[in-house]
Order: C-alpha cells, then sequence, then structure tokens
C-alpha cells in the first residue's frame, strides 16, 4: 500500500490564501514562518490540503519505504493540524503547560494559537525536527 500523501508542486501561498476561515488563514501564516524558521527549509503541498517542511526516508522492517514530511500543519475546518512526527511520549511536559488542546499519536489539534503558548509550540516542533533528523540521520532531505 503506497503513502498517498506526497509532494504535489501545488502553491502553498494559494491553498493559504483560500482557507475560508480567516482565523484559522491568519494562523497557519504564523506557523509558516514559525515552521520555516525552525527547519530552514521552503514548504511545500502534499496531498491536498498539508504544507510540508523538509523529507525524510522510512524503511520499516517489512521493507515498505517512503518519503514524508518532516513536519507539517493542515488548517482544518474544526481545528488547526500540527505534524509532530516522533509522536508525544517525550513532550508531556510541555504539552501540560501549552494550553487548549488534543492531540493523536503524531497530530497535535488546536483551535486558536492564541489559546496556546507559541514558545512551547516551537520548542515541541524544533525538539521533534531534531529528533526526526537523529532517527533518521541519513535519511532526511
Amino acid at each position: 500500500m503506497a503513502n498517498k500523501t506526497v509532494p504535489t508542486g501545488a502553491s502553498v501561498t494559494e491553498f493559504l490564501n483560500g482557507v475560508e476561515h480567516r482565523g484559522r488563514r491568519e494562523d497557519s501564516y504564523i506557523l509558516l514562518d514559525m515552521v520555516r524558521r525552525i527547519t530552514g527549509a521552503e514548504p511545500q503541498m502534499w496531498g491536498e490540503s498539508i504544507v510540508g517542511f523538509g523529507t525524510y526516508r522510512y524503511k520499516y522492517e517489512s521493507g515498505r519505504e517512503g518519503e514524508f514530511l518532516l513536519t507539517g500543519f493542515s488548517p482544518r475546518k474544526a481545528r488547526m493540524t500540527i505534524y509532530i512526527m516522533p509522536g508525544f511520549k517525550q513532550y508531556a511536559e510541555q504539552l501540560a503547560q501549552l494550553g487548549k488542546h488534543k492531540h493523536s499519536v503524531s497530530c497535535l489539534y488546536v483551535g486558536r494559537l492564541r489559546a496556546i503558548d507559541l514558545n512551547i509550540l516551537e520548542t515541541i516542533i524544533d525538539d521533534s525536527v531534531k529528533r526526526m533528523k537523529e532517527i533518521y540521520p541519513d535519511w532526511w532531505i
């Protein structure tokens, strides 16, 4: 089964300008600047709705391999989704101080950025990128 979320070459700016919810659109530009600064990577569209930064290659023991974004975000209708690829086990202390959010395995969900501590978010994203580069030292682009 191939990963269907791949870089598309679509315009990030056009996508973000098309976000209907004004607050989510404004938050997207804040995240765009923050994540670009953290990663040093230019954003690119992954699939129809994910703004991704950087790429890493993975290979499972089963032999399945592919590429995925190092980190990124998606301004969904209900919440902003921020992709923290190594997961959240190591961020319990930061999450307790972050503010109003939910999370799954690798997705952080926030309603508006003003409801969370952006310094803590930046710390989590920065650390997650460093961890991914340690986990995949020869596999990131």
